[in-house]
């Protein structure tokens, strides 16, 4: 494998401290408020979360994956592109992630929100619903338990993880190397970049429609929709680059 770049290992480092940091019981609470991605409607939602979210991640496992992801990928990436180029590439695909989840739950939402203001609650009480969990069983004649539930579950539910700047160097590393076999777990031999990213992208998309993904949670629910967001961010800026000849070398 190639030799860690500087700008990888320096977000690798920083995504350990963090994770690091958000073990720490009089720290975690405050952490995961303050840095994860809230909806926007959601009293805890600040804008900086699209930044800090990416370097936030729920378990030991989450965050081993990401990382074992980003040193594949990301240094080869960034010795072709230099630094500059790396990160902007890197957070644009993480924030591009995170403005895609939060698009999905907008539409989801706005859905939720229209039912119950056809039954006569106005957005005060309807936003007081999700914040407490609790509502008159009077509402239920109008809308599902089922839409309830989800609309309370959007609200409150927080994305976090590197997942979405992952896909989108997954992205761009099966473009500018697509004849490089790569190796996966379980399979005894090595798959050309070409075939496996699209391969590992439409599984995520296909296993997130049941609640599952490949490379961790970015929230909870429709995680996928971030993945496919920061792989849709990715291609469109390799486009980009490519048209402007934003290139270290050719």
């Amino acid at each position: 494998m190639m030799r860690l770049t500087e700008t990888v290992k320096h977000l690798i480092i920083i995504n350990v401290i963090f994770f690091i940091a958000s073990q720490i019981p009089n720290l975690q609470n405050t952490l995961y408020t303050q840095l994860s991605l809230y909806y926007p409607e959601n009293q805890n939602f600040r804008i900086w979360q699209y930044v800090t979210s990416i370097f936030m991640h729920g378990n030991l496992g989450h965050i081993l994956f990401n990382m074992l992801a980003l040193a594949s990928f990301g240094s080869a990436l960034e010795y072709m592109w230099g630094r500059n180029k790396f990160l902007i590439f890197y957070f644009a695909t993480g924030i591009g992630a995170g403005l895609v989840y939060t698009a999905v739950h907008y539409f989801q939402f706005e859905n939720i929100v229209s039912t119950l203001s056809a039954i006569g609650l106005n957005h005060s009480e309807i936003l007081n619903i999700f914040k407490t969990g609790s509502y008159s069983s009077n509402i239920l004649q109008g809308i599902s338990q089922s839409d309830l539930q989800n609309g309370y579950n959007i609200f409150n539910t927080t994305a976090i993880g590197a997942s979405g700047a992952i896909y989108g160097l997954l992205v761009a590393f099966g473009l500018k190397f697509p004849d490089a076999e790569l190796g996966i777990m379980f399979i005894p031999i090595p798959i050309k970049a070409k075939i496996l990213i699209p391969i590992i992208i439409s599984l995520d998309l296909i296993l997130g429609l049941f609640g599952q993904s490949i490379f961790g949670g970015y929230g909870t629910g429709i995680a996928h929709f971030a993945h496919i967001g920061g792989a849709i961010t990715g291609y469109l800026l390799m486009l980009y680059f490519n048209k402007h000849q934003f290139k270290r070398w050719d």
